[in-house]
């Protein structure tokens, strides 16, 4: 009877102990470190008002745009540029807060400029709008690169240093929770006001982007109150520096260029200039140390380079089932809001723990959060008597959370295992690895598509020129599932860096 009297109690305590954990585990010097985390995730407050306004006034096809999204991407794939200049240039005596200033300069530039682009004020009347939106949102995203660089190298800067090295990797598996939690509450909350106000000011679209300007000015406050860890200054890496420049001018080239095996080539030389600039930047570790590093970097790699269904889904969901943009967007915002909460409530999971353990725990759920989209092709769900629209709104309430678990996690192993004195770089080389992780994702979806043909009805002048087929996603979904499986499960158990 004792303890079935106190089993609430107990469960009591377990819950408050889970909602209570990120709290427990903000400091005060955290603070301005999370603002600059959540300047960076208030970037989408202008996302509604800025598609709107290009789709109604810029004379841009979807080649222009693609085109465009080329030049917008290789700031993040040569974040080693800005890593490496962030460990070893001193700009008005910092090598931190001031390229903060300057990524805030930028934002506030872009802002500026779209401000009077879609005012239409005289200032810019002699340049055509295209021009200038693409200018903006060039330097826009350079500043948020700038800016996510020095995020990212400040994040293992504000640890009290005087712990145990085991109480050192929980405090910085605890600030990445904390910084992706600031992140993504950001997202949730400014994209949404930001939705409203574009519509309460569609007739005024340039007032968005005023409102917006509070961005910048929180990046300013956060980094001008951080207080960090002295660091050593890097002797300046040219490889890296040199070799980030021409990795970017080779990504461009080939992105204009109708190269056969474009993608292929440029995912080949990049990974491989990637892991040349790594393997040069960990070169005077200990040979421990580098075993670990390698070890972690393939689990990252694996984890992240697994193929998902493709568009295909998507197509079915929509001509099969039903669903339509309203449904798809409740979809968007739900999985948002529980992506924040899981974050949360997972906190104490993903601290406390090891990192093979969570990773094998993510990549199980991963799996068994599959299953129900699969067994709703084969009817399932209608032999059961339960909506499809049911079933897909609960399964991704449940699965939205672990996208944004693997990325703490993803972090929190980098920051673990990243060098003195080359903290920067290293960030920047392993968000470029992670990014081209994702690419190698994107290949191996495009080749199951090519050997599972899936396709959409599409009608040209009233003519079917494509029939719907979808007799094999099926067997594309199960190939997917059980690879995504299979896969991730055996490489973190051979290659676990905390089983050494």
């Amino acid at each position: 009877m004792l303890n079935i009297s106190l089993s609430p109690t107990k469960a009591l305590a377990v819950v408050l102990s889970v909602l209570l954990t990120p709290i427990r585990a903000l400091r005060l010097r955290y603070v301005p470190l999370l603002l600059v985390y959540f300047a960076y995730g208030s970037s989408v407050f202008t996302a509604i008002a800025l598609n709107f306004w290009v789709k109604e006034t810029l004379d841009m096809s979807a080649a222009d745009l693609a085109e465009l999204g080329i030049w917008l991407t290789v700031p993040w794939t040569v974040k080693m540029i800005f890593g490496s200049l962030v460990d070893s240039v001193l700009i008005f005596g910092s090598n931190r807060k001031s390229y903060v200033y300057i990524g805030a300069l930028l934002i506030t530039m872009s802002s500026l400029m779209m401000i009077a682009v879609v005012g239409e004020h005289s200032i810019v009347a002699e340049f055509s709008k295209k021009s200038v939106y693409i200018f903006a949102s060039v330097i826009a995203v350079v500043g948020f690169v700038m800016q996510d660089v020095v995020a990212d190298t400040m994040s293992t800067e504000v640890i009290d240093k005087s712990q145990s090295k085991e109480e050192i990797h929980q405090e910085l598996a605890s600030i990445q929770v904390l910084a992706r939690l600031s992140l993504g509450f950001a997202i949730f909350i400014t994209g949404w006001i930001g939705g409203e106000l574009a519509d309460v000011f569609k007739d005024e679209r340039e007032v968005v982007f005023m409102i917006a300007l509070f961005i910048p000015l929180l990046s300013i406050l956060g980094v001008s109150l951080v207080r960090l860890n002295p660091v050593p200054i890097s002797k300046l890496n040219k490889h890296v520096l040199f070799g980030g420049l021409a990795f970017a001018l080779f990504v461009v080239i080939m992105g204009y260029a109708q190269v056969p095996y474009a993608q292929e080539i440029v995912f080949v030389i990049s990974l491989s200039i990637v892991l040349i600039l790594l393997n040069d930047l960990i070169g005077d570790l200990g040979e421990d140390a580098i075993r670990h590093i390698k070890m972690a970097m393939i689990i990252i790699f694996v984890y992240r380079a697994m193929p998902s269904v493709g568009a295909s889904l998507q197509w079915w969901q929509i001509d099969v089932l039903g669903f339509d943009e309203s449904f798809f967007a409740k979809l968007s915002a739900i999985g948002g809001a529980i992506a924040l909460a899981g974050m949360w409530l997972s906190a104490k999971f993903i601290v406390k723990r090891n990192i093979g353990e969570v990773l094998i725990f993510l990549t199980i759920m991963g799996t068994l959060l599959s299953l129900p989209i699969v067994a709703m092709y084969y009817d399932v769900h209608t032999l059961l008597g339960v909506e499809a629209r049911t079933v897909v709104l609960v399964d991704t309430a449940l699965a939205s959370p672990f996208d944004y678990i693997a990325q703490v996690l993803m972090l929190t192993l980098v920051a673990i295992y990243a060098p003195e004195g080359k903290k920067g770089t290293w960030f920047a080389l392993m968000a470029s690895l992670m990014n081209i992780a994702l690419s190698a994702g994107g290949l191996l979806t495009k080749y199951l598509n090519k050997i599972f043909v899936v396709s959409r009805e599409v009608v040209s002048d009233g003519v079917v020129t494509v029939a719907q087929d979808y007799s094999q996603l099926g067997d594309l979904l199960w190939v997917v599932v059980v690879s995504s499986f299979v896969i991730p499960i055996i490489v973190i158990i051979k290659y676990n860096p905390s089983k050494l």
